[in-house]
């Protein structure tokens, strides 16, 4: 099974892919910045000299659609000051000097496997905000707001993605073989919290071993399922993953709720069972470091807050013919303009590109040859959409839907005139964007 709308097979190069989850060691000092989640950043609770403990509240968020932070170490607050985020620009983060490793009291740390869900659902969905869950695919809405159904709306399935359709990526998958329960579990939680009675875990047939494992775990989890899918990129995309799964279509600018159906990704649900049993806030995450000349590729569980430069480290450090540092994977991801940033709550993943395969092609003119529309997952014209986005026709843009590329690159996979369309794309994505906001 699988979407039915373009698409592509860029080569997997799962170098990491049986590379066991390592802890990485603390840093001296954990920078967290303010904005690691979709909506408005949380404000600060702390200021310099602070105390803090491992898990407390640093930070609240206030509006309708934010998240909590919480300290990832204990130590003293050092400052709150901007400093370079993945994205290149500086932003307002909390600079904490690390002591130590006391966890809040409230907190159970113990390995033990809780599984019995003791809480009801608005009790759920307060512990998941109280301890700052979001998506981590890499969107990172607060799925405490995924949770809260309008009124008139009903879900009727919860579709949990392990697909990992992105290259060299491996964080998920080493996730659903280590901490397969805990994540049936959080799948559990999830489904009480949205009444629905069927929850489907979608996973690409090139990870065998990880559907082999769930379905075996699965026979003990009443209305849980594994359905195995063609392997296809951008299978990962919330309503490609819907349409492979139950066979449904995501109206253009509408949410999955549309269609009776809410996604969530498989470490979120790992998250959700260790805020819901265990009252844990999420500091921490799985990593993957990888790269065809990286000496060690690995999955690290990481700190939110520890610099890039020591999960580089941890894998045997920066090759010398590095040419990129990818914040991702090679098709979403986005260069880093240092390996000073910081690990947040959306990052999945560390490439480490060759000088080779990181310098972009030469450009040619576009030769109308239509690959790019026909691999498009989502039915769009990339070529129009980028020419309009050159010529800052914005509203034109608009009118062809420009905001519902799902940023998937697939249509810049494919060009044989080597166009940047997907810089232009997520370009017009942003300014068209803007004139919706200034409209509101």
């Amino acid at each position: 099974m699988t979407f039915t709308m373009g698409g592509v097979h860029p080569e997997e190069n799962k170098f990491s892919e049986h590379a066991a989850i390592v802890t990485l060691p603390l840093p001296k000092q954990a920078i967290i910045p303010l904005g690691q989640n979709l909506g408005a950043p949380p404000k600060p609770l702390v200021k310099k000299g602070d105390e803090v403990k491992t898990g407390q509240l640093i930070a609240k968020g206030e509006a309708f659609i934010s998240a909590n932070l919480h300290s990832p170490v204990a130590g003293k607050v050092a400052r709150l000051d901007e400093s370079v985020d993945s994205s290149g620009y500086r932003r307002m983060a909390i600079h904490i000097d690390v002591t130590g490793d006391e966890w809040d009291e409230n907190i159970d740390t113990s390995p033990d496997v809780v599984r019995e869900i003791t809480l009801g659902k608005q009790e759920i969905i307060q512990r998941i905000k109280d301890c700052g869950i979001v998506g981590l695919g890499g969107a990172t809405f607060p799925t405490h707001v995924k949770l809260m159904i309008p009124d008139g709306k009903k879900a009727e399935f919860l579709i949990i993605n392990g697909v990992e359709c992105e290259p060299y990526l491996t964080s998920d998958h080493r996730l659903m073989l280590e901490k397969g329960e805990e994540m049936l579990i959080g799948i559990k939680i999830l489904m009480k919290a949205l009444e629905v009675d069927t929850a489907i875990i979608g996973i690409e047939n090139n990870k065998p071993d990880a559907i082999k494992h769930l379905n075996e775990l699965c026979i003990r989890y009443q209305g849980i399922r594994v359905q195995p899918l063609k392997v296809k990129y951008p299978q990962g995309g919330e309503k490609q993953l819907i349409k492979a799964t139950v066979n449904r279509e995501v109206p253009s600018g509408k949410l999955p709720l549309e269609v009776g159906c809410v996604v969530s990704n498989v470490g979120t649900a790992f998250a959700v069972y260790e805020a819901v049993q265990k009252n844990k806030p999420l500091v921490e995450r799985v990593v993957t470091v990888t790269g065809k000349s990286v000496r060690k590729p690995s999955n690290f569980l990481v700190r939110i807050g520890t610099p890039v430069a020591e999960l580089i480290q941890a894998a045997e450090g920066l090759p010398e013919n590095t040419g990129k540092v990818i914040n991702g994977g090679p098709m979403m991801g986005k260069a880093l303009t240092t390996i000073d940033v910081p690990v947040t709550k959306g990052s999945s993943g560390i490439l480490v590109m060759n000088k080779e395969e990181s310098n972009r092609q030469r450009q040619n003119p576009c030769v109308r040859c239509s690959k790019c529309t026909e691999v498009c997952p989502m039915g769009l014209e990339p070529y129009l959409l980028a020419k309009l986005a050159k010529l800052a026709l914005y509203e034109k843009a608009e009118k062809e839907m420009v905001m519902d590329c799902i940023e998937c690159g697939s249509c810049q996979f494919t060009c044989p005139s080597q166009l940047p369309l997907l810089d232009f794309l997520r370009l017009g994505k942003q300014r068209v964007g803007h004139l919706i906001r200034t409209r509101k």
